[in-house]
């Protein structure tokens, strides 16, 4: 691999286009919307380039409307999971040995098709239809986000290329190389941002790795344009697999493969534990140790002291708890109230989310749209129930729901007098905030609440214009978030401004938008070579005078 001393500049974020009316984004956004939703893609298997279509089928349904299938897509068997890794490997042989500009060159490529063709409004499309984002929320997902992760990761490739010893005595060359890992990269990938879904397996690629994608059943329609989108910018044949699937039809398989080189995952705690006690159960039969790395999940929080804005506190809980229906693993699902703000903060809330529509994401004046499938919607709606027959909880907005059409709940606020109660401590993944309003003069006191009451660790929020009060919690809470937010939601983390992870039983914190990750998917090289060698064995200690 060629090493070499470069001076990159920082790229810019891409700019999020705001879709206003009149537009000539919107209406081209309103156009792809229209063709893809009149048309049903057949979504096959893509292994070595090649498209393959088992028959075994599952449909891409919109959320919001889920009797209107998208597409039906092949679902995988042991056999095309290992002619896969087969294909992967084999393409290993050459990927892993290409100098790095001409893999970032791919990826530079793929972020400009993005941002600046049709691609956009492909991605942006598909990830309204088959995820029921509203355009903002696709806009910053599928085509900024994904094309800034495409962009950084490069960029920091580049910064992971030229560091190298310090120090080379006359005489001889010290010099680091950045190898790939020699095994495939398993990324799994979450319905819930597109932009995710890229980056898994692209960021080990960067590095010279070769991966396989598992999508997520319910985000199988967006990621299928991914794989398209990355073959119109010239990815090589084998480099990155599309294995859509059960997880245990492609995990089995995948983890008991001599050649299994690293997890790249995103999704749930409990399947992450299993993943990673599965490679535990079989590192002997591994060429060298796996890498694992995870972002899992949250149960994120707001907390607010007696000085915050009260209207800033109530955007940011509005928005953090509620955009994209509360299923990012950042949104706010729990809150901290002093008392004596609490009736006007409420009065606030309660007034603007009467205003919020919710509908079809062709609809641009809707702010909310359906739950990602039945599943979700069942688990969701369970936990609304379970609170409406609580002693100590009150449905104080919200609470009803509708799957005849599309998976609709409403934006749903719980009040609790227990801190610790069941949505204040499990992680429910939709659109339901619980608050729970606190004594003024118990301010610190319940800090240590928040930071105890659950497993995770992934992103919290202290609104508070008392300074003394920010640094109380900034320390209270050093542990509770790994993206942790100062008068702001927690949510909306920007690639190369807000490196994002979290610890605890939330990941492990690798980082995703930083070198953190991407250093993560290399094995270091350390080469020595002595231009001048000695002659004789003996040293000068040895001479008897």
């Amino acid at each position: 691999m060629a090493n070499a001393i470069f001076n990159v500049p920082l790229p810019p974020n891409e700019p999020v286009k705001n879709y206003a009316p009149g537009s000539p984004e919107k209406a081209a956004l309103k156009s792809k919307l229209d063709e893809l939703a009149n048309q049903q893609f057949d979504i096959p298997i893509i292994i070595g380039g090649k498209e393959i279509r088992t028959g075994d089928t599952d449909n891409c349904v919109m959320p919001h409307d889920h009797k209107h299938i998208l597409a039906k897509y092949h679902k995988v068997s042991e056999k095309e999971v290992k002619m896969a890794i087969d294909s992967a490997m084999d393409a290993h042989k050459t990927w892993s040995r290409l100098d790095w500009q001409d893999r970032v060159s791919i990826f530079l490529k793929a972020a400009d098709l993005l941002a600046l063709t049709e691609w956009r409004y492909i991605l942006n499309a598909a990830t309204m239809l088959g995820q029921s984002k509203n355009p903002f929320q696709a806009e910053i997902d599928s085509a900024a986000e994904l094309a800034d992760f495409f962009r950084f990761n490069s960029y920091y490739a580049m910064q992971i290329y030229q560091q190298q010893p310090l120090h080379s005595p006359f005489g001889m060359w010290n010099r680091s190389e950045y190898r790939p890992l020699e095994g495939f990269i398993f990324a799994v990938a979450p319905f819930n941002f597109t932009s995710i879904t890229g980056n898994l397996p692209t960021a080990p690629a960067i590095m010279g790795n070769v991966a396989l994608l598992k999508p997520a059943s319910s985000s199988v329609y967006s990621a299928y344009w991914i794989m398209k989108l990355l073959e119109a910018a010239g990815l090589p044949e084998g480099v990155i697999n599309f294995v859509p699937g059960s997880g245990s039809k492609v995990g089995n398989p995948v983890m008991d493969s001599e050649h299994f080189g690293g997890i790249h995952f995103t999704g749930s705690t409990p399947t992450f534990q299993s993943m990673w006690r599965t490679a535990a159960n079989n590192l002997a039969k591994y060429k060298s140790y796996p890498r694992i790395v995870g972002e899992t999940g949250g149960k994120d929080f707001i907390f607010a002291h007696v000085s915050a804005d009260i209207t800033a506190l109530g955007v940011a809980m509005i928005r953090g708890a509620f955009e994209y229906q509360g299923q990012k693993c950042s949104a706010a699902s729990r809150a901290y109230i002093p008392k004596s703000i609490w009736p006007k903060l409420k009065e606030y809330m309660l007034a603007e989310l009467k205003t919020v529509k919710m509908g079809d994401p062709r609809d641009f004046t809707n702010f909310f749209n359906a739950v990602i499938d039945k599943g979700a919607f069942d688990t969701i709606t369970g936990y609304i129930d379970y609170a409406k027959k609580s002693n100590d909880a009150t449905i104080i907005a919200g609470g009803g729901y509708d799957s005849t059409k599309g998976y609709f709940i409403e934006p749903t606020i719980i009040e609790t007098t227990n801190p610790k109660f069941k949505s204040m401590e499990e992680e429910i993944f939709g659109p339901v905030l619980t608050l729970y309003v606190y004594d003024d003069n118990k301010y610190e006191e319940t800090l240590q609440i928040c930071d105890q009451t659950s497993p995770f660790s992934l992103t919290g929020a202290i609104f508070a214009q008392d300074r003394y009060a920010v640094e109380k919690a900034d320390k209270a809470l050093t542990h509770a978030a790994g993206n942790f937010y100062i008068n702001d939601k927690p949510t909306g983390a920007v690639v190369g401004q807000q490196p994002f992870g979290g610890a605890r039983a939330s990941g492990t914190n690798d980082k995703a938008g930083s070198y953190l990750n991407l250093i993560r998917w290399v094995s270091a090289r350390t080469i020595k070579e002595n231009f001048i060698p000695p002659k004789d064995y003996r040293y000068p200690f040895m001479s008897e005078k």
